[in-house]
């Protein structure tokens, strides 16, 4: 491996976690989901690793595409452009969906109090709420979130802004293993710094008390996807 190919491989890594660090919207989705459908954290890491290599792979296709039919980077960045627009429209339509079931969710798991009295006149109040206690299970199998679905059909469609560059530079010399092996570290850099991310989150939110706010868990995750997509589009 020569000097220029060390210096290419280590500002990959570097840009990709740093990249990954900024941008919010590649780990505070996982973890409002995850909360708020009781993922455990080995499902939640793999919706979260498989979000995350299609992220990259989605970038590495169209650079290497844009490569070989000789496309400068300008055009490249264009296309990385509108899709990013495309994902930050779809993060915001999704949080506003999930947002507006989520407050129904909240408002129907609205706990009240119920008085009754017994046959030797004892009074006694008990408080419910009318999904847990109303509730009837009609199916068997349990009920499939399509939220994994959702995340993974706008991580494929976001764009890595920077790696674009950094594939131009090794395939602008016919490098061809250069690139490869900038396209593997870059991938591997921004996985493990997104499961790395996640699970702090998740492990520093056990242990706030929330049960108080269980029920808004829903809402408060579409409010998080929301907030992310706008942030996107604001290219923040």
């Amino acid at each position: 491996m020569t000097e220029s190919s060390i210096i290419l491989c280590a500002t990959a890594s570097a840009v990709a976690i740093v990249h990954t660090l900024l941008g919010p919207d590649h780990y505070l989705p996982f973890v409002a989901m995850a909360r708020a459908e009781n993922w455990p954290l080995r499902r939640t890491l793999k919706v979260a690793a498989l979000c995350g290599l299609g992220h990259v792979l989605g970038s590495v296709i169209i650079g290497c595409v844009g490569i070989a039919l000789g496309l400068g980077l300008f055009r490249l960045e264009k296309i990385e452009t509108f899709r990013g627009d495309i994902a930050g429209w779809l993060l915001i339509a999704g949080g506003l969906i999930y947002l507006a079931w989520g407050v129904r969710h909240a408002i129907r798991r609205k706990p009240h109090t119920h008085a009754h009295v017994h046959a030797d006149g004892t009074l006694h109040t008990h408080e419910h709420s009318h999904v847990t206690s109303h509730a009837h299970i009609h199916s068997t199998g349990e009920k499939k979130s399509r939220a994994p679905l959702l995340l993974f059909t706008i991580f494929i469609l976001g764009p890595c802004e920077p790696l674009i560059p950094l594939l131009m530079y090794p395939a602008s010399k016919a490098h061809i293993f250069d690139v490869i092996l900038v396209a593997s570290i870059y991938a591997i850099a921004t996985l493990v710094t997104m499961l790395t991310t996640i699970t702090a989150c998740l492990h520093v939110v056990s242990f706030a008390r929330l049960d108080r706010f269980e029920r808004f868990g829903p809402a408060i995750a579409g409010a998080v996807v929301l907030a992310c997509g706008v942030a996107v589009r604001a290219g923040l």
